[in-house]
Formats: C-alpha cells, sequence, structure tokens
C-alpha cells in the first residue's frame, strides 16, 4: 500500500513523517486509516533510510479527536457488523490495540507530536510511542467509560507503566478531557510547546537520535526498555542484555563507535536494522535457557 488517503507519509533527512490526514473531521480514527497507519510502520521497519518516527495530525485543532462513529467513518467502530460468538474469533479483536502492538513492536523511535485534541483512541494510539510533545493548547481524554465501552489499544497495560496506576485510574474512571498541563505533570508528555514550534521541538530529539546513534543499537534498546522490566526477576533481564551486549561488542558498529569518539568526529556506523541485528533477536520468541 502506497497511495495513501487518511494519513500523510515522508522521509526526509532520515525521519519518516506520519501525519493523520482528516483534518475536516478532526482527524477521527477510522478503519482506513488504521490499515495505512500499520502499512507505513511496515515501511518504516523495513527501510534503513528511516532512523525515527515523528506522528502528528493534521490542521490545528486536533491531533485524533478518537473514533469516528459516523456513518462516513464506517458505522460502528467498536464491533464486527458480523455477529460474533467465539471470544476467540479475529474479528473481535480490537482495532486500535493492533495499531498499539503494531507500533510498540517497531525498531525505529516513535516521538509523537500532539498538535491538538487528543481523545478516545487519539490519546491510546500514542502510548506505545517513545517520547511524546505537546502543543500547550492540546487536550487529552481517557473517555471510554463516559461511551459506555471500556478502554482500548492496550491502554490498561501501557497507561499504568507511563503514569502510574492511581492516575491511570483517575482518568481513565472519570472518563474527563483535560488539559496539556495536567498531561505534563501526569508524565504522559514530556514537554509542551507553542503550536508553531511544536514539530521543529520533535525534529530536534530526532536529529539527535538520527545524528549520534548506532541503528541496531537503538532498535534493540527501544525494545528492551519496553520488553524487560517485565521480567519476573532481574536475572531474566541479565540473560538477555548479557547476550546483546557479548554480541554488539564485536560488531562494526561498536568499533566505529570507539574510533569516532577517539578522532573526535560524527560516527558513520555501517550496520543496518535489516540486516545485522543479533540471532538472538528476538529473544522473547526462543526457548527459556539458564
Amino acid at each position: 500500500m502506497t497511495d495513501y488517503t487518511q494519513i500523510l507519509y515522508d522521509v526526509a533527512d532520515n525521519i519518516a513523517t506520519i501525519t493523520i490526514n482528516r483534518p475536516d473531521k478532526m482527524n477521527a480514527f477510522t478503519n482506513v486509516m488504521l490499515k495505512e497507519m500499520i502499512d507505513a510502520f511496515d515501511r518504516i521497519d523495513a527501510d534503513d533510510d528511516v532512523r525515527a518516527v515523528v506522528v502528528t495530525g493534521a490542521g490545528d485543532r486536533a491531533f485524533c479527536a478518537g473514533a469516528d462513529l459516523t456513518p462516513e467513518g464506517g458505522g460502528k467502530p467498536f464491533a464486527s457488523e458480523d455477529p460474533v460468538e467465539d471470544y476467540s474469533d479475529l474479528r473481535v479483536r480490537d482495532g486500535g490495540g493492533k495499531l498499539t502492538l503494531r507500533i510498540f513492536q517497531c525498531l525505529k523511535p516513535v516521538i509523537a507530536a500532539v498538535n491538538g485534541v487528543a481523545v478516545g483512541v487519539g490519546a491510546t494510539m500514542q502510548l506505545p510511542m517513545d517520547i511524546r510533545l505537546a502543543a500547550d493548547t492540546a487536550r487529552f481524554g481517557f473517555v471510554f467509560a463516559r461511551r459506555g465501552i471500556a478502554p482500548d489499544a492496550a491502554a490498561s497495560w501501557f497507561l499504568p507503566h507511563i503514569v502510574g496506576r492511581p492516575l491511570a485510574l483517575e482518568w481513565c474512571m472519570t472518563g474527563r478531557v483535560f488539559d496539556a498541563d495536567e498531561a505534563l505533570k501526569g508524565g504522559l508528555v514530556r514537554s509542551l510547546h507553542k503550536r508553531e514550534e511544536l514539530l521543529e521541538a520533535a525534529y530536534a530529539i530526532a536529529r539527535e537520535i538520527v545524528e549520534n546513534t548506532a541503528p541496531v543499537s537503538i532498535a534493540l534498546t527501544r525494545q528492551m526498555l519496553w520488553q524487560l522490566p517485565q521480567g519476573a526477576h532481574p536475572m531474566d533481564t541479565h540473560r538477555v542484555d548479557s547476550r546483546l551486549i557479548y554480541n554488539r561488542a564485536k560488531s562494526a558498529d561498536a568499533a566505529e563507535g570507539v574510533a569516532s569518539f577517539l578522532e573526535k568526529r560524527a560516527p558513520e556506523y555501517p550496520d543496518k536494522v535489516s540486516s545485522d541485528m543479533p540471532d538472538t533477536f528476538p529473544w522473547w520468541d526462543e526457548p527459556v535457557y539458564k
């Protein structure tokens, strides 16, 4: 899929930008948008030229105002039109969760530039993104209980990991919309910016990653920091990171990292995510070892 209708996709200076592009509908989420965003992240992982990702919304009003509840948006976005008796049926799967799990598995760092209203899936789709910046006029809301449904997009896993369980419970149980200052104080976003300065702030972080770090190291670091804290004991983490450190210490990237430091120059890392990931990756698919 290359001809997108509800997102914009652009790559420049090793940074991919995904823009949710339904500004006349406050960038409301649809099944078409879901498929297009998943396809974009597939392209990002397959493209070694992409070293970081920025996700934002088109226009000045919204990042994403939740699911489109109108017929134009696909009718009933929360449930299949076909009757399903077996809850293990794939048609039961939540669309927002399909997107967040795809972002969770991404091998490139993902930065959200929240330019306006972000409620419902517009809020939850940000949670597996690594760094979230917001316009000082942005608003957030986990409004599901006010719509008679439950939190989507695996938010009940992601949100407590980011802001802690007490605040996650408050935001989800009240379903209230809150401002950018509260999002900042709660740790949901890293920093607030004037709307016209937001994208440049996001790109500045992306450039810092692109210009100074090794792509394979970033891919491993991203998955280590998302996956390994869930282990039952620090030894689970030690087993994995020992293997990864041992592997990377022998790599061309490590040699370049040392050489560029000693020679006081910008690094030029040779290893690629598409071909040079350690043979132990992904470790979570491997048999348990001692």
